[in-house]
Parts: C-alpha cells; sequence; structure tokens
C-alpha cells in the first residue's frame, strides 16, 4: 500500500473550532483513530504542501502529535492529502523546528509575531519559547538604541522640552541661515560641533534627551534645559570683518559645551530643585574661561549666554577706523 493509500485509510474527519483543537470538514469520506499506522504525511496546509513523516509530527507534545494519535480529528481530501485551515507560510519553519531542535528566525519583528502565533496554535512550545526569547532580545537591543526626535514646528519642541523630566540638550544647526559669506574654518567647526553632539548622545543616551533643530534661526547655538527651563545657552556664530566685507564666523568651544552638559546634569530625577542645586550650578561657574558671559533673565531665574570671545586686531588705518576681527 502506498504512503498516499495508507493516509487516505487513517485520516478522520471533523470542523476546525478554536486555536488549541481545530476541527475540519472530512472531504474524502473516511474515518479512523490516527495516523500511526502510517510512516509518512502528507500535509496540504492553507495550500502550501508538505511531506514528511509521522515520527517528525509526534517529536512535541502538539496538536500535530495529537492529530496523528487520532486526538484530533482532520480532514482529507480525495488525493489523500490531510488538509490544515491554515496559512502555510510559516509551516515549514515549525515543521523544520521539529526534526532539528532548533531553527534561525528572522529579525523582522512582524514576522516573529506570526511565527509565534502559527507555533502557538500548533502548540509547538519549543518554538513558541524560542520566538518569545528572540523578541525580547530584540526589545533590549532596541532600548539601548540613541533615538533622537525630529522638531517640526516650535510648539512642538516647547512642549516636549516643558514636559520632559531628564535634561535637555539641544542644537540648533542651520548652515542655510547666512546672508554672508563663512570664514575659511567655519564649515570644518561646524561639523565638528554636529559630531561632538553625536558623541554625546551616545555617551550621555538615557541620562539627557538631545535634541537636533536643523529649520531655526540660528546657525549653530547649543541651548542648555532643565525642569522644561532654558539654563544656558553657547553661541557659536559671530560676524567678523575681513578686509571691507562681513563674514560669519563659526565657533568649536568644545571645552565650554561639554562642561554645560555636565552642569546640565545636576537637573537629572529633579536634583536641580531648591537652593542647593542652584547653589551647585552657581559654583561650578569658575573665572579664566575664554567666552563671555551674558545673563538674561528667565523667570526668576538667569539664563547664561555664552558667546566666544573674538581676538581683535587694529588695522593700520587711522584712528578710529574699522576694528578687524582675526580669524
Amino acid at each position: 500500500m502506498s504512503a498516499e493509500a495508507s493516509v487516505g485509510s487513517h485520516a478522520a474527519s471533523s470542523a476546525q473550532s478554536g486555536v488549541s483543537q481545530p476541527v475540519c470538514q472530512n472531504t474524502g469520506g473516511h474515518q479512523s483513530q490516527g495516523l500511526l499506522g502510517s510512516k509518512y504525511v502528507k500535509l496540504n496546509v492553507g495550500g502550501s504542501l508538505h511531506y514528511t513523516t509521522v515520527q517528525t509530527l509526534s517529536k512535541e507534545d502538539s496538536l500535530l502529535r495529537s492529530i496523528c494519535n487520532g486526538g484530533t480529528e482532520v480532514a482529507i481530501d480525495a488525493e489523500g492529502w490531510v488538509v490544515l485551515e491554515r496559512c502555510g507560510r510559516h509551516f515549514g519553519l515549525v515543521l523544520n523546528f521539529l526534526r532539528d531542535g532548533s531553527v534561525p528566525l528572522p529579525e523582522d519583528h512582524r514576522e516573529l509575531e506570526e511565527i509565534l502565533k502559527e507555533a502557538q496554535y500548533y502548540q509547538v512550545q519549543g518554538l513558541a519559547q524560542h520566538c518569545l526569547n528572540a523578541m525580547q532580545k530584540q526589545k533590549d537591543v532596541f532600548e539601548t538604541v540613541c533615538r533622537i526626535p525630529m522638531i517640526t514646528s516650535a510648539k512642538e519642541e516647547q512642549k516636549m522640552i516643558s514636559t520632559c523630566r531628564k535634561p535637555v540638550v539641544k542644537l540648533q544647526n542651520n548652515r542655510g541661515n547666512n546672508k554672508y559669506s563663512y570664514t575659511s574654518n567655519s564649515d570644518d567647526n561646524l561639523l565638528k560641533n554636529i559630531e561632538l553632539f553625536d558623541k554625546l548622545v551616545l555617551r550621555f543616551n538615557g541620562r539627557v534627551l538631545f535634541v537636533k533643530d536643523v529649520l531655526g534661526d540660528e546657525i549653530c547655538c547649543w541651548s542648555f534645559y532643565g525642569e522644561g527651563r532654558k539654563i544656558a545657552e553657547v553661541c557659536c556664530t559671530s560676524i567678523v570683518y575681513a578686509t571691507e566685507k562681513k563674514q560669519t564666523k563659526v565657533e568649536f568651544p568644545e571645552a565650554r559645551i561639554f562642561e554645560e552638559t555636565l552642569n546640565i546634569l545636576i537637573y537629572e530625577n529633579n536634583r536641580g530643585s531648591g537652593p542647593g542645586g542652584l547653589h551647585l550650578m552657581d559654583s561650578s561657574l569658575g573665572a579664566g574661561h575664554s567666552e563671555e558671559e551674558g545673563g538674561a533673565v528667565g523667570g526668576d531665574r538667569r539664563v547664561r549666554r555664552i558667546h566666544v570671545r573674538r581676538h581683535i586686531m587694529h588695522d593700520e588705518r587711522g584712528h578710529g577706523q574699522q576694528t578687524v576681527y582675526k580669524d
């Protein structure tokens, strides 16, 4: 007797109901107590055809083993195919897991969820746990990935900053917002500011919210927020005079930017609230910096605005003539 005939003579029929115990309509008109008398099984899973053995299907205590030993009735068509009313896209992976005990899983999260659903339907607990472990590993990886929000409006930016419980570091970077030409080192310094932003994101990820604004009015400006308020600002651009024309100069005050980032950490977990936090912030502002600081009142607390000090050189023209800023 052929494998097909064996399958046809030993299969039973019923209707499919539920995830754990599907019942199918019998299309062949034959019933039996299972497939244990057969060695090979032909499976039609949603139009996807598979040829395997009863031994493979019986490796785990699953719905497929129940089908083989007669615990669950199935439908068999006129050609001897056991018909399972499921999508057959991932059934080959289910069979490979039963054969080998393990199987490589796709990285796509949606496909993992689909395979998990199939494993749960067929009650293949080993495969289901394998999928859950892979999904948990993906979740752990995603939680450590740096996320930088994209700001589409000033209102959205203000809302995000005011409601954020973490310190915020924002870099405004808009090279096109300039009506003068740039000095020779400005492009390099602009790139250095952007690279420093990326380094700070990697170093303080999880402790500080980093925002990059490429549509603002500033060419290159750092802003530091704590408890929803601006605490400090470092402006890296200035207008200088070269011969008879104005030029825009971009600086890279790396040390001061890094210092302000460290200062803003006192607002982590609301540690900057109260007079103690303010005293700590004030004490961190020591003398000897090469920047010029200007204070601006923000509510009842001032905002430190730092502009890079320029080296000034007088030209050889008469007294009172235009001052030249040396690049």
